[in-house]
């Protein structure tokens, strides 16, 4: 970031759609699918590494110039009298925690006519292709230019730096990602008042900047046909001026990682490097989960695939004419829309900075355990009446309902990553009655045991995947987009297929701790059914991810990546799935 530059959903019934998560953490799947070469190193070895700042209010996840907005969580519904799971608003702007740019950050769209205008200024946040986001980690050391200069003053990471790290290790290229590592992050991100260090007093000039590539090296890099960088400084931008190192990347129509943490886990070379930003429509940069996986054979996999461009995005896109959020069923029942907001003008880009006003449930999501399950010691006659009975008689057949406190950040990578096992459910479509609705397909026992009999039981640690098209089909701009989800709630036509809670069991049963679907939820559209198979989920352990797209060109068996972001406290988060093929 720089200072000149800088800026930067309702999803679910109040009383049905809970939604819950695995409290514990998914060992690494050590099958690899056929269409993979054969492993040839201990899958064992493989690890998970989170290179993402934690996001609060109390920390300082936000760029400190003023015009743009600070974060905020809002707890906006919890599980009590009026609802029956725990609903968030985030507000939260493109520039908060680990984040990422792209080109319109700094180029101006072709027909703006401004200085530095041209092509890659339409390459938008929703646009980067999925294989971008993806690389080798091609870390380069410079932690002993930390601190190295005077207040608001950054020490530059120059262009000979990078030439004596290929001179050790090998010649960048295409699939690698440059990640300058200085520690800043792991120095000074700290809760308010001391972390003004990371960022406010920097800018102010009351302490020295962060080490960050000069244009020459930026150019540099660039021209090594590398198409995404990493930092774990505040900005990718040194002090005091950061826009000279943006256009030289940007231009060549690089990405980049700003405020990444933890790099000092990663070796020089050899961990496969992964951006997951959520897919918000129009954007000049974004807030975004960086992780890597290291250990080989699976590390080795992953980055071959990268640099062959076998990615693809199965993320529907951010966007308020788009169903993106729960609407409710009636009068009074929806959750909160999805809203871009202006901040302020930015002449340089000839476009308004923005911010975001979302349902953490927006979009492609995760479902947290403690989106539906009450924390340890709640009283169950704080549940409306109605939803006392669902849970008697949910007891009653499936025993006791869980309790949990586990948020978003507290999720393990690794549960919702592995080896996509793809079940079609498409059939189911058209099955129910007319006359019962709200109502959705149920997907049973039986629909998953056919599909094992044609290909073989599930493995333990897969990611079974629900493929109906339903999203391929209805995510759309009204009116057509209204029998994603309005129509069906409100019993105008048939829901979306969803597994009942016997289907998450069993799938609990065999070693499963995470199911997707391209549908809205996995609840499905009728109250008492949704809610639950929602405590089912919980209660099993089970991570969910919703509302993915794009399944039919996804193969039966690829390996599959999501993360939402890490966001202290939230119930839920839109983020990014992508699959390796």
């Amino acid at each position: 970031m720089n200072t000149r530059r800088r800026a930067g959903f309702g999803f679910r019934y109040c009383c049905a759609a809970g939604r819950c998560f695995a409290t514990t953490a998914l060992a690494l799947l050590v099958a690899w699918p056929a269409s993979f070469a054969e492993p040839t190193a201990d899958p064992a070895a493989s690890r998970f590494v989170d290179l993402s700042l934690l996001v609060a209010p109390d920390l300082p996840c936000i760029w400190p110039a003023p015009g743009f907005a600070p974060f905020h969580l809002d707890h906006y519904l919890v599980i009590g009298p009026r609802s029956a799971v725990n609903a968030d608003i985030l507000s939260i702007d493109g520039n908060t925690g680990t984040q990422f740019d792209v080109p319109p950050h700094s180029i101006p769209h072709p027909d703006k006519n401004l200085p530095n205008a041209g092509p890659w200024g339409r390459m938008v946040t929703d646009k980067v292709p999925a294989w971008q986001l993806v690389g080798e980690a091609c870390v380069v050391d410079c932690r002993d230019l930390r601190d190295g200069t005077t207040n608001g003053q950054s020490p530059l990471v120059t262009k000979d730096r990078v030439i004596r790290w290929e001179r050790e290790h090998r010649p960048l290229g295409p699939g690698d990602v440059a990640v300058f590592a200085s520690g800043y992050t792991d120095e000074y991100y700290r809760p308010l008042p001391a972390g003004r260090r990371f960022c406010a007093d920097p800018v102010e000039g009351r302490s020295p900047g962060w080490p960050d590539p000069d244009p020459e090296c930026m150019e540099y890099v660039a021209t090594r046909k590398v198409m995404a960088a990493a930092t774990d400084s505040a900005s990718m931008g040194p002090l005091p001026n950061g826009e000279p190192t943006h256009l030289a990347g940007l231009k060549y129509g690089m990405i980049w990682t700003e405020s990444a943490t933890n790099l000092a886990a990663l070796p020089p070379t050899g961990a496969f490097y992964c951006l997951l930003p959520p897919k918000h429509a129009d954007g000049l940069y974004g807030e975004a989960r960086a992780i890597a996986i290291m250990g080989n054979p699976l590390a080795k996999e992953l980055i071959e695939r990268a640099r062959k461009k076998q990615v693809l995005d199965l993320s529907v896109t951010l966007s308020a004419d788009l169903p993106t959020t729960w609407p409710g069923r009636g009068a009074g029942d929806h959750r909160h829309p999805y809203l871009k907001v202006s901040l302020f003008f930015a002449p340089n880009l000839g476009t308004y900075h923005t911010t975001h006003l979302l349902d953490a449930q927006a979009g492609t999501h995760l479902v947290p355990p403690a989106y539906a399950l009450p924390p340890a010691g709640f009283d169950n006659s704080q549940y409306a009446p109605e939803v006392r009975q669902w849970l008697a008689e949910y007891e009653s057949q499936y025993g006791p309902r869980g309790t949990s406190d586990v948020t978003a950040d507290r999720v393990p990578l690794e549960q919702t990553c592995g080896v996509a096992r793809v079940i079609d459910v498409a059939q189911l479509i058209g099955t129910t009655d007319a006359n019962r609705w709200p109502r959705s397909p149920e997907i049973t026992v039986a629909d998953i045991q056919r599909h094992e009999n044609k290909t073989g039981p599930l493995a333990a640690g897969e990611i079974v995947i629900f493929r109906s098209g339903y999203s391929d089909r209805w995510y759309k701009p009204a009116p057509a987009g209204l029998a994603c989800l309005a129509d069906p709630l409100n019993g105008k036509r048939e829901g979306w297929p969803a597994p009942g809670p016997t289907a998450i069991a069993y799938l609990h049963d065999k070693g499963i701790r995470c199911v997707a679907t391209d549908a809205p939820t996995l609840g499905g559209s009728e109250p008492k059914a949704a809610q639950l198979t929602y405590w089912m989920l919980g209660t099993k352990g089970l991570a969910g991810v919703e509302f993915l797209t794009g399944l039919a060109r996804l193969p039966e068996r690829a390996y599959f990546i999501f993360a939402a972001g890490r966001i202290r406290g939230c119930h839920g988060g839109p983020g990014r799935a992508i699959a390796l093929y």
